[in-house]
């Protein structure tokens, strides 16, 4: 039989090398391995940090120029809005003093076309009295047998054209 010379929950020399193999190994590790490691991450939990602050920030910005932009658009829409009223109330102005002009350039050329009618009117009236007067006289020469003298029968003559001026005439 044989006997165990050796047991392996009783510490031996090779463990006491490994152990101090290992304590030096993770004082080497803990001195200059994991300062470097530790600044590392510490400078990049840092850096996604500012980097969450930065996106809130800019995310707090784009949520306030959409709400600048919103405002700007509406005061343009309104803007607008109020420019159309005032140029559609501008156009109906002119619209309407277009017609108020329009009736009375119509008032002033009907007035001007009746005044030109009555001066024609008369004109002809008058030329047609001239015209009577000599017929009347011509025709009286003719009959009577003799010559009259104008400026003798002058007031009869008058008055017989007075008398078809003042009979009414027949207007078209």
């Amino acid at each position: 039989m044989l006997i165990a010379t050796s047991n392996f929950l009783i510490p031996n020399a090779t463990f006491i090398a490994e152990l101090i193999a290992f304590l030096i190994i993770l004082g080497v590790l803990a001195k200059w391995v994991l300062p470097p490691l530790n600044k590392a991450m510490q400078q990049r939990q840092e850096q996604i940090k500012a980097s969450l602050e930065a996106a809130e920030r800019a995310k707090a910005e784009a949520a306030a120029t959409e709400d600048e932009r919103v405002k700007v658009i509406e005061a343009a829409k309104r803007e607008a809005r109020t420019i159309i009223d005032r140029a559609s109330k501008a156009s109906e102005d002119i619209k309407a003093q277009g017609r108020v002009r329009g009736e009375q350039e119509y008032q002033r050329l009907v007035m001007a076309a009746q005044a030109e009618i009555e001066m024609a009117r008369q004109r002809a009236v008058n030329e047609v009295s001239a015209r009577a007067a000599e017929l009347a006289i011509a025709v009286a020469e003719k009959v009577i047998g003799e010559e009259l003298d104008l400026e003798k029968h002058r007031t009869l003559i008058e008055e017989a054209i007075a008398s078809l001026n003042t009979t009414p005439t027949v207007n078209a």
